[in-house]
């Protein structure tokens, strides 16, 4: 047999074993010290989505979208010297920042002057200066109030609401330095709070995105850290051993050193996703040594040898604990085939250091276990213990006695669950996983009701023809079509070719504010050539190509979220093909609001995919193990029927499905059938032994598994409640689900899944099943001791 082979490489070798992990170790520390945190925003859409293209081309033609830091503030008194040069201050401030391209707020925005002599336009700041009397900062007010351009951008006048927008260089937008960038941004702000007595607002893609991240690098240590106490403290309240527990943090932190390293080889970086992983590990490989442990435990009872009880935990559950890590790594593989970016890398990361910490767990741990001294009675006394053998024997009671009303609990389980289903929602917003009173979301909100939001919103049009934008009849469409957009409260004023014409043209008028719309054809081509030729110096060519054949309209848009955004364009879209035919006309919405909304939701029909997938990833693994299409069924229904009852407790609760909720159902899908591996392969040994007498193999196949089934379902309950820390909605979701899901798939192996073998009795127990698998589960051939 395979595993008496390895049992004899692992205790005939264990020093060199040793030598070996540690040399690997120490090169995985080594290139777990180059890992790197993401700073890129990952498009949850691939590369042949319509969307997807339409956005690389937009950022081809006209550059990134998403670039702007806004900051806000509410101040009556903002006219008031001293109030407006701290103002002023703060932009200078922060426009000396090295990695902004620009500020632009009421203190440094641009005028346009008509310069009658040169013919041309000529630009320039409205507040040259640092101003030093009262005077000067009314005449600044009177000049800024006279430019429409700017009202509803800058400045909302009648809730005295006054806007900075902070634009990066492309270069820093996903650097890392973007973050020293954002911190020296917060000092000032810090700083102007502080000498003003004022609330700043804060918010952008840029300034969400890094805050986020900064939460992450912070929560990565810290759910590491509160997993490995919380294993710690459960693995010496269970086994009363301090070397025990030493051990097993050796096995982890091993674990944990391999995870880091990988992602470094792979050149992957942290992400809100690949940042869990390490805890994920901690949990899984505590699981792993509870069920080494309590075999090993139960072994040296019987005979008190502790190299044979080692020689034969290792090649009686040896099969076993792989197919539960299998299982385990199959559900984390299916989110592989997800086509996106983010979850692939999670995906393989996860499922190949699960494995890799099965070999850690399945090597190290029983080697660590053979140089200490035989365990004593208060080790062991926790297989004596009467509370867990109370729940046992309760449960064997209710099995072999109670079997209709288990059925008719589960059925009114189900039928429950079936209705909560029904009131599940999707979701889809930016800042979804934050939580409704966290600073960003109460910022957000402040931007949404003075300013419009701040998630970009793209409208471009091509009007097929060279020159086309700058046609008076293709301006006045424009027109019509922003003055359509204006009816929806979810969108901001726009900047467009269209309103820097107006301008323009006020700007010609000299600056007389009812001048502020559209020319007639011969003022709009004298005008025009009042505008530089130079790119830097043509306001107009941010807002258009080259060819000037293609045009945008730029806007800010709530965090509306998938369902209300799709909403949004149905209702918008009919207006604009209106005013532009689509015969004639190729007109684009895009944007980040509506990448991320449209990726959100087909990442979670992709993620419904790798649920399906996981159930027959994990179906075939139990058929290799068992062979019997019946006991796959039998086995896979109380595993299921969890994974409905945490979908109800979604739907009933309010919690949206959204990716970073759905991710739930394949992850505990995977842990939580390993009770049912355990559980089977101790069963089907029973089987054999007791001459397939069905009743008396399920109630021994309990009553020796139950234990390691409870144990390490607390385990798991309690390293999952970890996540619930968090300040990200998504992973305190993740953390509150999973940690159910499991409990209630606890509830289901221990009492469901053994009622349903003694129901269908010889049914479900096909000669197949019995028979032995590709890999025998549970060998009984005997060994001496291993020298």
């Amino acid at each position: 047999m395979i595993w008496t082979w390895i049992v004899r490489v692992i205790l005939r070798h264990r020093l060199t074993i040793l030598i070996v992990i540690g040399l690997i170790t120490a090169f995985m520390g080594y290139m777990a010290l180059k890992v790197q945190l993401s700073y890129e925003m990952t498009s949850m859409l691939p590369e042949n989505n319509s969307t997807f293209q339409n956005y690389s081309k937009f950022k081809k033609q006209f550059g990134e979208d998403g670039r702007v830091i806004a900051l806000g503030i509410r101040n009556p008194e903002i006219f008031e010297l001293e109030e407006f040069n701290r103002w002023f201050d703060l932009g200078n401030k922060i426009n000396q920042i090295e990695g902004i391209q620009e500020v632009v707020s009421i203190s440094r925005i641009v005028v346009i002057e008509k310069d009658t002599v040169a013919r041309k336009f000529t630009f320039r700041p409205l507040v040259t200066n640092r101003p030093t009397s009262q005077a000067e900062v009314d005449s600044i007010k009177n000049q800024l109030y006279s430019l429409p351009f700017y009202k509803g951008l800058f400045y909302n006048p009648d809730t005295h609401d006054y806007l900075m927008a902070i634009t990066l260089k492309k270069d820093e937008l996903n650097s890392k330095n973007r973050i020293k960038v954002v911190e020296k941004i917060q000092a000032f702000v810090d700083e102007y709070q502080i000498e003003s007595n004022r609330k700043v607002y804060r918010s952008g893609m840029p300034y969400i995105r890094t805050i986020t991240m900064k939460l992450i690098q912070q929560e990565l240590f810290l759910f590491v850290i509160l997993s490995m106490l919380i294993a710690a403290f459960i693995m010496f309240l269970f086994f009363r051993s301090f070397r025990v527990v030493m051990s097993s943090l050796a096995v982890v932190a091993v674990s944990i050193i391999w995870v880091m390293g990988f992602i470094s080889i792979m050149g992957y970086k942290i992400t809100i996703l690949t940042g869990v992983i390490p805890s994920l590990i901690v949990i899984i490989a505590i699981e792993n040594c509870i069920y080494i442990l309590n075999k090993y435990h139960l072994e040296y009872i019987n005979h008190g040898n502790k190299v044979r009880a080692l020689s034969r935990t290792i090649r009686r559950i040896g099969f076993a604990s792989l197919m539960t890590n299998t299982a385990t790594a199959l559900g984390f593989a299916a989110f592989i085939l997800v086509n996106n970016k983010m979850f692939s890398e999670f995906g393989l990361v996860t499922s190949v250091n699960i494995m890799l910490e099965f070999l850690l767990s399945i090597t190290l741990f029983p080697i660590f276990i053979s140089f200490m001294k035989p365990p004593k009675e208060r080790h062991t006394k926790h297989l004596e213990s009467k509370f867990f053998n109370g729940i046992t024997e309760t449960i064997v009671t209710l099995i072999t006695h109670h079997r209709p009303k288990i059925y008719i609990t589960t059925a009114i389980i189900i039928v429950v669950s079936v209705i909560g289903l029904t009131k599940m929602k999707t979701s889809g917003k930016v800042v979804d996983d934050l939580a409704y009173d966290d600073p960003i979301n109460v910022d957000l909100r402040y931007f949404e009701t003075n300013f419009g939001g701040v998630m970009p919103f793209e409208i471009t049009i091509d009007t097929r023809k060279p020159n086309g934008v700058l046609q008076l009849s293709n301006l006045k469409k424009t027109n019509q079509l922003q003055e359509y957009i204006s009816q929806f409260p979810e969108f901001s004023k726009p900047i467009s070719l269209t309103e820097m014409v107006k301008f323009a043209r006020q700007a010609f008028y000299f600056g007389e504010p009812s001048q502020f719309k559209l020319p007639g054809e011969m003022e709009k081509n004298f005008i025009l050539t009042y505008l530089p030729e130079s790119k830097n110096g043509n306001p107009l060519k941010p807002y258009i190509d080259s060819t000037m054949q293609i045009t945008r309209v730029t806007y800010q848009v709530v965090d509306m979220g998938t369902n209300d955004m799709e909403a949004v364009l149905a209702k918008v879209k009919p207006g604009i093909d209106s005013i532009f035919s689509p015969e004639k006309y190729d007109v684009t919405l895009t944007g980040n609001s509506i990448v991320y909304a449209k990726g959100t939701d087909f990442l979670i029909r992709n993620l419904f995919e790798s649920v399906a997938i996981a159930v027959v990833l994990i179906s075939l693994l139990m058929a290799i193990m068992f062979r019997s299409v019946r006991m796959i069924v039998v086995s896979m229904v109380p595993n299921l029927i969890p994974l409905l009852v945490t979908a109800a407790i979604m739907g009933y609760s309010g919690i949206p499905l959204k990716p970073s909720t759905l991710i739930v159902f394949s992850i505990a899908l995977g842990i939580s059938v390993d009770n049912a591996i355990q559980y089977l392969a101790r069963y089907r040994h029973d089987l054999k032994t007791s001459n397939l007498n069905i009743g008396l193999s399920t109630i021994n196949a309990l009553r020796e598994a139950s234990f390691s089934m409870i144990y390490t379902s607390i385990v798991l309950v309690l390293g999952f409640i970890v996540f619930t820390v968090s300040d990200f909605g998504g992973t305190k979701a993740l953390g509150i689900l999973i940690s159910t899901t499991l409990f209630v798939a606890m509830f289901f192996n221990l009492v469901v899944l053994p009622s349903l073998l003694m129901t269908l009795d010889k049914y479900v127990v096909t000669k197949a099943f019995t028979e032995d698998a590709i890999i025998e589960v549970y060998d009984e051939e005997e060994e001496g001791e291993i020298k």
